[in-house]
């Protein structure tokens, strides 16, 4: 009897469209077939955002553009891999993507084709230009002909480097088109470092000579509201490095929010949430719930709550275990992580959220059986609270949740940008991060902005010798984000940009 053969899984090979290299424009399909490949042929001119969609056992290989890979497609589809073939715009845009498509076929592979958004429709929505129809999109090489491309219909969509446009502009008013025609020349499309310059076809060599890099032009009546659209490079924190000193484990939500407001945000972890020194007080406290100890537990921050999750996920419990006791949460974030838990808080400050909001609408003890407030914490929360609810008649069992330890220092290229005027701003969410950033990285520049969250962290600041500029109405994050994107609003509309730029007009004009 023969032995049997093991047969190999059967692999498969996905051309994708990674677009312009904003992670955010990729198709659902296509984000899904990177998350879940074992191999990634990525062409170079995809970008970083886009790969670091892979899963962590992904192997990432970087080609030059241009480069065929359809011998490496079979090849690995053939040892039953999954095969994710990054091309940028759309996959069947450029001729590698139709030739290597080829190569699978005949390679008797699977093959699954994902288009891509392409730059010519992308970019001009970003800068606010209405392409419509008709229009001609090409791209500049020696062999374009410019007679049919000036005699073209509608609006002209020209893709090539900064450099050839003031050629083109030449070329086109040379075969036909007026030089008075409008024009918009976007650089650095749908990413953070867009610009866009509306000029004309006879003005357009002198006016983006500054630009570098890949450009999309358009020609066209359209370019004319442009202005008016514009809506991504106007957005109020665009071009706002803004440095955000979190824990590792928060700054995502922040970071996404900035980002929303055309900021570019850097993370910079100044403290770290770690497990109390003994666990023997919140073992105690948190059997005191379900025991009947306790009539409130106060919630002062997320973390408390989520240190309180795990230790009653630790003993197989839930949010169930709260039934009977009333909760607090000090603001609309800490209630947001106890709806997530199953918890509906019981009171919320109606006023300021804060320690003292909290206690301004937190009733006298009144004889009631139980009169024990649990109180989980940081290790260096302040004595507010706990005085407070003393006052008020409570007992208060004030436990240590977790503990908030200082981090690294950042790289030597962020502290002397931190300190050299590199950042537009520093959101400060916490007294602690003011005391830690100051600690391991020194002290921002007297010209960056600096928004704090609640008046604790901004007379913290202020101890510290720095100057607030942003002070939040609301102690979260959300309404921080909002109130520095207010300010550079504001800062716009009297004709001033992010801090660095005004720095380098400075410098300039010394």
């Amino acid at each position: 009897m023969s032995p049997t053969r093991t047969r190999k899984a059967a692999g498969s090979v996905a051309l994708v469209g990674a677009g312009t290299g904003d992670p955010g424009l990729l198709t659902v399909r296509a984000a899904e077939l990177i998350s879940s490949a074992d191999l990634l042929l990525v062409d170079a001119r995809c970008g970083e955002a886009v790969t670091a969609l892979a899963g962590p056992d992904a192997e990432v290989v970087t080609t030059a553009p241009g480069e065929l890979q359809g011998a490496a497609l079979v090849a690995a589809a053939k040892d039953g891999r999954r095969v994710v073939r990054l091309l940028p715009g759309d996959a069947f845009a450029a001729e590698e993507g139709a030739k290597e498509a080829e190569a699978v076929v005949k390679g008797k592979q699977r093959l699954e084709v994902v288009p891509g958004l392409p730059h010519a429709v992308a970019v001009p929505a970003y800068a606010g230009v209405a392409v419509g129809v008709p229009r001609t999109i090409a791209r500049v090489t020696d062999r374009l002909d410019w007679r049919a491309i000036a005699a073209a219909p509608g609006t002209l969509v020209l893709l090539c480097s900064a450099g050839e446009v003031g050629k083109a502009a030449s070329s086109l008013v040379e075969h036909g088109r007026k030089g008075e025609a409008a024009v918009s020349v976007t650089v650095g499309g749908t990413t953070s470092a867009q610009r866009t310059v509306v000029t004309t076809l006879s003005a357009a060599d002198a006016d983006v000579r500054d630009l570098d890099g890949d450009a999309v032009v358009v020609v066209g009546e359209p370019v004319k509201k442009a202005d008016k659209l514009g809506w991504f490079e106007s957005r109020p924190l665009y071009g706002w490095k803004v440095l955000v000193p979190r824990t590792r484990d928060q700054a995502g939500a922040l970071s996404a929010q900035l980002r929303s407001y055309g900021a570019v945000p850097v993370e910079v972890p100044t403290i770290a949430v770690e497990p109390p020194r003994t666990s023997a007080p919140m073992d105690r406290a948190v059997k005191g719930i379900g025991d009947g100890r306790y009539m409130w537990v106060a919630f002062t921050s997320t973390n408390a709550v989520k240190a309180v999750r795990e230790k009653l996920e630790e003993s197989g419990l839930d949010a169930r275990i709260f039934s009977g006791v009333k909760v607090a949460a000090v603001g609309d974030a800490t209630a947001q992580a106890l709806v997530d838990f199953g918890i509906r808080p019981d009171l919320v400050p109606s006023g300021e959220q804060s320690s003292e909001g909290l206690l301004a609408d937190w009733a006298p003890y009144s004889g009631e059986i139980v009169d024990r407030v649990f109180l989980p914490r940081a290790d260096i929360a302040t004595d507010t609270l706990v005085a407070g609810l003393k006052d008020l008649g409570w007992e208060v069992d004030d436990v240590t949740a977790y503990r908030t330890v200082r981090a690294a220092p950042p790289p030597a290229e962020t502290r002397e940008a931190l300190k050299g005027g590199g950042f537009d701003a520093v959101l400060f969410t916490s007294s602690s991060t003011v005391r830690n950033l100051v600690g391991i990285a020194g002290k921002p520049h007297d010209t960056t902005v600096l928004a704090c969250i609640g008046p604790q962290t901004k007379a913290t600041a202020e101890e510290l010798g720095l100057r607030v500029d942003v002070l939040s109405p609301r102690p979260d994050v959300a309404t921080l984000v909002e109130a520095l994107a207010e300010h550079a609003a504001a800062r716009r509309a009297e004709g001033d940009g992010p801090p660095s730029s005004m720095r380098k007009r400075k410098a300039v004009k010394r």
